[in-house]
């Protein structure tokens, strides 16, 4: 068991193996998931996050799933709340909660002392109107001028952070990493990263993107497109959903969509192991460890604060 009041976080890259090692944790030390992929927070973004389905819960409770509309803008300080509310629920009835995802910062949003910068409509609007205007590239070659370390962290096409990295560097007069408070833990947490090798996991990831064909991600994403998702800041980025709708307006073929898919689904995951990598505190194992769980219980037994 982890110590009284204690976190338990899984964290790493897409497909690295987070969802089967958080169940057999849950069973193994009575535990409760509390959801930290920010895509799977949206309704119907079911095929191409992977979100397990009910039978694949094996009755382990899963919280902040599907809490938004699909047109709806993401807010990391509204899941903050949602989480820790979830958490602090979970510790009250003498359970060990699971906060298992690879949104760093919603992650670290939760685990941390971390408070968000405020937000200045008029120049939030003016940021937004330039954004429409002009495309994402020259603010995204702004942000790289003010702030690389902030660039290297997010996608060239996400307009929506790029635009709030710009609106926080400017209220601040700071790059918007300094905005990024050093971390103070809010909760006692053991940080458990999984990881493959690259080559395994590349092979993971094709085929993956496969099933998620094989399943009907295209036929998914043409129904939410009637729920707005064309139009969501957010869920409309989420890697599949973001090439198919580009399928569906003409602009790919769906063989390019599929293969590109692939290919930003291997570039997102290099991204998020330079995030989690940096940090020290994230005790790293290899999801191809036949002995992973008993490893895996033994790293939170000995780590448990």
């Amino acid at each position: 068991m982890s110590a009284p009041g204690t976190v338990v976080a899984v964290v790493g890259p897409t497909a690295a193996g987070k969802s089967a090692l958080s169940i057999a944790l849950a069973h193994a030390l009575d535990g409760e998931v509390v959801n930290a992929d920010s895509m799977q927070l949206y309704r119907g973004l079911d095929i191409g996050t992977a979100k397990l389905t009910v039978a694949e819960r094996e009755g382990v409770p899963h919280h902040l799933l599907d809490l938004w509309e699909v047109a709806e803008p993401a807010s990391v300080a509204e899941y903050q709340g949602l989480a820790r509310a979830a958490i602090d629920d979970i510790l009250a009835r003498g359970r060990v909660p699971l906060l298992v995802g690879g949104s760093g910062l919603y992650v670290r949003a939760v685990l941390e002392r971390f408070e968000f910068p405020g937000t200045d409509p008029a120049l939030r609007e003016r940021l937004e109107g330039e954004l429409v205007a002009v495309g994402p590239a020259p603010l995204y070659a702004r942000l790289r001028a003010a702030d690389p370390a902030a660039a290297d962290g997010i996608l060239p096409g996400n307009g929506r952070r790029i635009v709030r990295a710009l609106e926080v560097i400017e209220l601040t007069g700071r790059p918007f990493t300094a905005a990024l408070p050093e971390p103070t833990p809010y909760y006692p947490a053991v940080q458990l990263g999984v990881d493959l090798d690259t080559a395994r996991l590349d092979d993971r990831i094709a085929t993956r993107v496969d099933r998620m064909w094989a399943d009907g991600l295209v036929a998914e994403t043409r129904q939410l497109v009637g729920h707005g998702l064309a139009q969501g800041r957010t869920a409309s980025r989420a890697l599949g959903y973001q090439q198919v709708l580009r399928f569906l307006a003409g602009e790919l073929t769906e063989t390019e969509a599929h293969d590109e898919t692939i290919r930003a689904t291997r570039r997102f995951v290099r991204r998020q192991r330079s995030w989690f990598r940096r940090d020290p505190r994230v005790h790293w194992l290899d999801s191809a460890d036949p002995g992973l769980i008993e490893a895996t219980l033994r790293t939170v037994r000995a780590a448990a604060p």
